[in-house]
């Protein structure tokens, strides 16, 4: 399971996506885009676009999927819920990662239920280049006992380890600033897949000042 806004989904997404699953030998990828996120600035477009942005990102890629499944839920969108939703589809001994950012992890601690989202899944952190800092104390607390240093180690077990994982490309694509050039008008080539630019510009999307998150 990847998780965000998806506020476009970026380049940087989809090969996040693609490398994730290459590296752990993932059957899929859910790319679950988020309806509220808890933690997070309502995104600026309506769910529907975010996506139709989605699929038309991820295209015939095998093994990724647009999971729309907290579409559906009302209020906010807790992983922990996604993820007991996959565990149910999955069975008890299926391999279920949850991967997320350095910066989405170092606000772990603040997450309804952190502790849950371990009895769920194994975590798997993507380091990115623009981010780099201590633990806090409450974090240390949370995954104290759960760091393995390799991807065997990870799957030894449906869930409860985490991973701190380096991809090849690290990407470091903000959607904070594709939707500040849409906004601005400015060029946003070979930062979008061709068919969410195209889709984009022809549908106005992302006119206004972008706020911030994604």
């Amino acid at each position: 399971m990847l998780g965000g806004t998806f506020d476009p989904v970026h380049l940087g997404h989809l090969r996040c996506a693609v490398e994730l699953r290459e590296m752990l030998a993932l059957d899929r990828v859910h790319m679950v885009p988020a309806a509220r996120s808890p933690l997070r600035d309502a995104p600026q477009v309506a769910p529907e676009d975010r996506l139709a942005l989605l699929r038309l990102g991820i295209g015939d890629t095998p093994g990724l999927l647009a999971d729309a499944r907290e579409f559906s839920r009302h209020g906010p969108s807790y992983s922990a819920d996604t993820l007991a939703e996959l565990r149910e589809a999955y069975g008890p001994e299926a391999r279920l990662v949850m991967a997320l950012g350095h910066d989405a992890f170092m606000r772990l601690p603040e997450w309804r239920q952190p502790h849950r989202l371990f009895e769920l899944a194994h975590l798997v952190v993507v380091d990115r280049p623009d981010h780099d800092a201590p633990l806090g104390e409450a974090l240390e607390e949370l995954v104290v006992g759960r760091e393995v240093d390799g991807v065997a180690g990870l799957m030894a077990e449906p869930h409860g380890r985490l991973l701190r994982l380096t991809l090849p490309s690290r990407m470091a694509i903000s959607a904070t600033e594709v939707r500040r050039r849409l906004a601005c008008g400015e060029s946003v080539r070979y930062l979008l897949p061709e068919a969410v630019e195209s889709h984009v510009l022809a549908h106005g999307l992302y006119r206004e000042a972008g706020r911030e998150g994604g």
